[in-house]
């Protein structure tokens, strides 16, 4: 039960800060940065002489490839301090690039420690820790703010909608955020697609079909 709800709160967050941070249905993605989870356990790996903990990062496909990479860099790192950390970032690299690779996404550098927002690294910690507690009361604070925000906005505009068409439109496109972000936060909770990605996918389908 637990984890259900730990997945559950995943799907908000991946909803709320896609629109927070990008206006999109994209999530701030957190697995390129230098204090993400997978160059933790690319350290790990590296520190026991052991590549089990990172392969769960790629695809089986990519496994021989990070195997390879992962010989290389435990060989470079015994010729000098500075080759050591050389052969670290690299492997790093070289991780994150696949992984990213594997869930359809670029990669354009590892970012610095720090470069995580609170949020997440507080979804991270939830599972560390155990407990969701904190990370519930953080994120439903995030989503009565973002409700309330637009509903505020939304209901100002309807006061004035009727007094001319310009003023009908700006009231109509308050509305559609409002009513796209309620539906939008209750379906992720409930791990279904919205109605509006519901017909984007079926028009996409329509179209494959033709």
């Amino acid at each position: 039960m637990r984890k259900n709800n730990l997945f559950r709160i995943a799907a908000v967050l991946a909803f709320v800060f896609g629109i927070i941070f990008s206006g999109l249905n994209k999530v701030y993605s957190h697995c390129d940065t230098l204090d993400g989870p997978v160059v933790k356990d690319a350290k790990i790996a590296i520190e026991k002489g052991d590549i089990t903990p990172v392969l769960k990062w790629v695809k089986k496909e990519n496994e021989a490839e990070i195997r390879t990479a992962f010989n290389t860099t435990l060989n470079e790192r015994k010729k000098s301090a500075e080759a050591k950390e050389k052969a670290d970032m690299k492997f790093f690299e070289t991780l994150v690039r696949i992984h990213r690779a594997g869930e359809g996404a670029s990669f354009a550098g590892l970012k610095p420690a720090g470069s995580v927002e609170p949020i997440i690294a507080e979804a991270d910690n939830a599972l560390e820790t155990g407990s969701a507690d904190k990370l519930t009361k953080e994120v439903s604070n995030e989503i009565t703010s973002g409700i309330k925000q637009r509903f505020n906005i939304a209901l100002e505009k309807k006061k004035r909608m009727n007094e001319n068409v310009e003023a009908g439109r700006e009231y109509v496109e308050a509305y559609v955020e409002y009513v796209h972000y309620v539906e939008g936060l209750h379906n992720a909770a409930l791990g279904k697609a919205s109605h509006h990605e519901q017909a984007e996918g079926a028009e996409h389908q329509a179209n494959e079909s033709h």
